[in-house]
């Protein structure tokens, strides 16, 4: 049986050229490249300058020889791809990974998911659990005034073992045969030390994403 070739992102590509190759050969740039799809790059005296995402890569080239570019860059190098399916945020994350001086925008990734919010919130929660931790807190009052939509399974690594509990709609935590007041009380169980049990145990978020439940209260 044939195997199967693995989809390409890019499929051939041209670097490090001369913009005085689009005037002195412009046809021959045509020939390889001509109206293909695919990711750009204008460089000046071997630094990035700009970088960007046309259908047409020839013509885009041609136009920063007028516009406001048109003195910045000295060399190119372009990528060609089959179609533009995902070329917009391929550019986005060129974009934002570089950020070329001659970009004004560094455009969006559609869909996605900053997680810039839930990063401080879990730093916020960590800073809290070793606060309890030091002062001896045992009992979180926020707990007993929360309910869940749902029971969720969770789980928890201790020594490298994986310990596994479900969280009831009344947050309270059946580990081991015993029913637990809050998640830090199941917590405090495995640990044999004051925890903030919302740091410890995880749930389930989507197939395969395990993230703490304090990401239920935010």
């Amino acid at each position: 049986m044939a195997r199967r070739r693995k989809p390409r992102l890019v499929t051939q590509y041209l670097e490090d050229i001369s913009r005085k190759a689009l005037d002195l050969h412009g046809d021959i740039v045509k020939d390889f490249v001509g109206r293909r799809t695919g990711i750009y790059a204008l460089y000046r005296r071997g630094k990035l300058y700009y970088a960007g995402l046309a259908t047409n890569l020839v013509s885009r080239l041609k136009s920063h020889f007028k516009n406001r570019h048109r003195e910045s860059w000295d060399s190119f190098s372009v990528y060609l791809t089959i179609g533009d399916k995902h070329m917009r945020e391929l550019e986005s994350l060129v974009l934002r990974i570089i950020q070329p001086p001659g970009n004004s925008q560094l455009g969006r990734f559609s869909g996605a998911e900053d997680l810039w919010r839930q990063f401080d919130r879990g730093i916020a929660a960590k800073q809290k659990a070793e606060r309890d931790r030091i002062l001896m807190f045992e009992k979180e009052p926020e707990e007993s005034f929360f309910a869940l939509e749902r029971p969720l399974r969770l789980r928890a690594r201790y020594k490298g073992t994986i310990i596994r509990t479900r969280l009831r709609r009344d947050t309270k935590v059946r580990l081991r045969g015993k029913l637990y007041d809050s998640p830090s009380g199941a917590a405090f169980a495995v640990l044999k030390r004051p925890v903030n049990g919302w740091w410890f145990w995880q749930y389930e978020r989507g197939p395969g994403d395990w993230v703490r439940i304090a990401e239920l209260r935010s």
